[in-house]
């Protein structure tokens, strides 16, 4: 955990907020120093809280220095500001520090406030609910979970979350790797160019068409396939569509690549970043 992301808080009550999936995108509302009401992305697959470029003066913020933050398509230089406090129906989240990313402020459509990262996902235990279009807030402290979803180890050799999933082939062996949790992705899979060519992906798949993945850094070239089967824990999703790169990768070093949120949006998921693990619920 970074120091600008740790635990700053006393014990919260269980608090409800209404989910926005708007565009393959996982919102939700919040205040924070006292604003009306901004709406902030769930991702997992950010190692830090961020805020508008537009918003710094108006919330009252303090820089207090620089960070470089690595994207999918190269590094960008951001600033970091103290003194936001995140206000979620009443339980708020004070981290050390939230970074303001320059491009945000050059997009030409503004889709969300800010990106809540690690750094909330280790303040709660979040459950994101998509049928019911919730997300839970719990206190890891005195979480029990007793439902009967399936527990799927995280491991966490950095701020953001890693598995082990597999994807099947008919009559081929299967593919087991370590991926990056991204709720931030609006995709399903994307998968990094050399896990593409060593396991002969394009050949296997017949990916449809090009297309591009925009992110920190810049874009990067993809193509699109889809998957027979891919498998987490004993959850088997099937005909699943992936992002091919063209090169490079949108997660770390000996990592496959990220699994997004159109692959857990067909669960209950639970974060319990405190006992390292996600909990899986289907919702068929």
């Amino acid at each position: 955990m970074s120091a600008a992301e740790s635990k700053t808080n006393e014990p919260i009550t269980t608090v409800r907020v209404p989910l926005e999936i708007r565009r393959g995108t996982a919102l939700i509302r919040v205040r924070v120093n006292e604003s009306p009401s901004l709406a902030f992305k769930l991702d997992t697959g950010f190692s830090v809280t961020t805020i508008h470029p537009d918003l710094v003066e108006r919330l009252g913020l303090k820089r207090a220095g620089k960070l470089t933050i690595n994207g999918i398509a190269g590094k960008e230089e951001a600033d970091w500001y103290s003194g936001a406090t995140f206000d979620f129906g009443g339980e708020k989240y004070s981290p050390r520090r939230v970074a303001v990313i320059p491009s945000d402020a050059e997009r030409p459509r503004r889709s969300r406030d800010g990106i809540l990262g690690s750094g909330f996902f280790r303040r709660f235990v979040v459950e994101i609910d998509p049928k019911e279009k919730f997300v839970t807030l719990r206190d890891p402290d005195r979480f029990n979970y007793t439902g009967k979803g399936e527990i799927i180890p995280l491991q966490f050799p950095r701020d953001t979350p890693i598995v082990e999933a597999t994807i099947k082939f008919p009559d081929q062996s299967p593919i087991v790797a370590r991926y990056e949790i991204d709720s931030g992705c609006d995709g399903a899979l994307c998968l990094g160019h050399d896990f593409v060519k060593t396991n002969r992906l394009e050949e296997l798949t017949s990916p449809r068409r090009n297309s591009s993945r925009t992110g920190v850094g810049g874009s990067v070239d993809t193509h699109e396939g889809r998957l027979p089967k891919f498998q987490l824990g004993t959850q088997t999703l099937t005909n699943v569509s992936a992002n091919f790169f063209a090169e490079g990768s949108p997660a770390g070093e000996g990592l496959a690549g990220h699994i997004g949120l159109g692959v857990l949006r067909e669960f209950k998921v639970i974060f319990d970043y405190s006992r390292r693990r996600m909990i899986l619920e289907p919702l068929k």
